[in-house]
Parts: structure tokens; C-alpha cells; sequence
């Protein structure tokens, strides 16, 4: 636990020192949502209608953003290798790296999400169930884009294949967050899609870890 503990706080320390990486994930995740209005119109019935998808997408995009520095930088400049040759099970320095990306990506866009949403008229039924359902959903986000990430590290055009590599993968998450929200406004019980949410973010981070440390093994070896 001491050294789960030491390596989120390193790279928590390392992500405040390059804040900048957050602030461009904000800064799609409000200008991706703010366009939608000027797009299909500003009829308050549509933007109500399609918000809570609009603000579940824009959430994935903006995370993809930072999924591919999750081991990029370390890699690059030799940490990672001795993260590994320390004899610390991989399946923790990737849960630590995960809870790091998750607490400075995720975390923020939980917080910006119900002033997004604002913007694209969302019932006021539909606030609580869109932020409860983004705390459940982005964890798996982060949880599934490591091993995505671990997967392409070293390769050209990383960003490209992480991107089609987890997308398919989110659609899940993206089906039962969407509709916990509909289900809210409409005023019918969001508890099945919150539980499915909670299943996905258990099995994530059941296997995970696992996965994504031993492709960070064959990456480094």
C-alpha cells in the first residue's frame, strides 16, 4: 500500500507540474459540448433530448486525449523500465497510474459536467443520475484505456491506435451511462443502468491491471 501510495502521489505531483495536459482535456470536453448547440439548433425540447449522449461523448473523447501519456513518459525516459525491475507487482504500478489519470482527467470532468450540461438544457431531473453515472463510468474508462495505452507503447502513431483500439470498447459504458440519464428524466428507475455501470468498473478493475501489466512487460523487455 506504501508504495501504491508513493507512485500516485509522484505522478499526481508530475501532472500538477504539467497542468497543461488537464486543462487541454477541459478545454475540448467545453468547447466539444458548447458546439452541439450551435449545430442542430437552440430549441430547448432537442438539446434537451439529446444532452445527457452529448455530454457522455464528448466525456470519452476529451479522456482519450490523455489515455496514450498514461506510460508514455516514463517509458520514454527510462522509469518505467525501473518501475519494473524493482520488483513491485505491475498490476499496482498500473492501478497507481490509473488512479492518477483518473483523479487528474476524470475527477474534473465529473466537476465540469453538470455546468456543460447547462448549455444543452438538461432537465434538472437529470443532474444527480449524470454526474453519479460519470463517477461510476469514468473509472472503467481509465481502467480500459491503460491496457489500450500499455498496448501501443513505443509504436508510431499511438494516439491513432489507442483511439481504435478502446472506442469499440466504450460503447457499453456509453449505452447504459445515456441511459441512466434518459431514464431519470423520463422518471423511471436509473438503478439497472447504475448497476451495470458498477459490474463494468468491478470486472475493469479485476482484469485490467493484469492486462495492462503484462503488456507493459513486453513492452519494456
Amino acid at each position: 500500500m506504501s508504495a501504491f501510495l508513493t507512485l500516485t502521489g509522484r505522478d499526481l505531483r508530475l501532472a500538477l507540474r504539467q497542468s497543461g495536459d488537464s486543462m487541454i482535456v477541459l478545454a475540448f470536453f467545453a468547447m466539444a459540448t458548447v458546439l452541439f448547440p450551435f449545430g442542430v439548433g437552440p430549441e430547448a425540447a432537442v438539446l434537451a433530448r439529446i444532452a445527457g449522449g452529448v455530454v457522455w461523448v464528448t466525456a470519452l473523447l476529451a479522456a482519450l486525449l490523455s489515455l496514450d501519456r498514461v506510460f508514455a513518459l516514463d517509458f520514454e525516459d527510462g522509469t518505467l523500465d525501473q518501475l519494473v525491475l524493482s520488483g513491485q507487482p505491475l498490476p499496482m504500478i498500473v492501478l497507481s497510474k490509473v488512479t492518477a489519470h483518473w483523479l487528474t482527467t476524470g475527477v474534473p470532468l465529473i466537476l465540469l459536467s453538470p455546468i456543460l450540461a447547462i448549455t444543452m438544457q438538461l432537465p434538472a431531473a437529470g443532474y444527480g443520475t449524470l454526474v453519479l453515472a460519470l463517477a461510476l463510468g469514468t473509472p472503467t474508462v481509465s481502467l480500459i484505456g491503460a491496457v489500450g495505452a500499455a498496448l501501443v507503447l513505443g509504436t508510431r502513431r499511438g494516439g491513432v491506435l489507442l483511439s481504435l483500439l478502446v472506442l469499440p470498447l466504450y460503447i457499453p459504458i456509453l449505452i447504459f451511462g445515456t441511459g441512466a440519464v434518459e431514464a431519470a428524466i423520463i422518471d423511471r428507475p436509473t438503478s439497472p443502468m447504475l448497476m451495470v455501470l458498477a459490474g463494468l468498473a468491478v470486472l475493469a478493475l479485476t482484469l485490467s491491471p493484469w492486462a495492462a501489466g503484462a503488456a507493459l512487460r513486453q513492452a519494456v523487455e
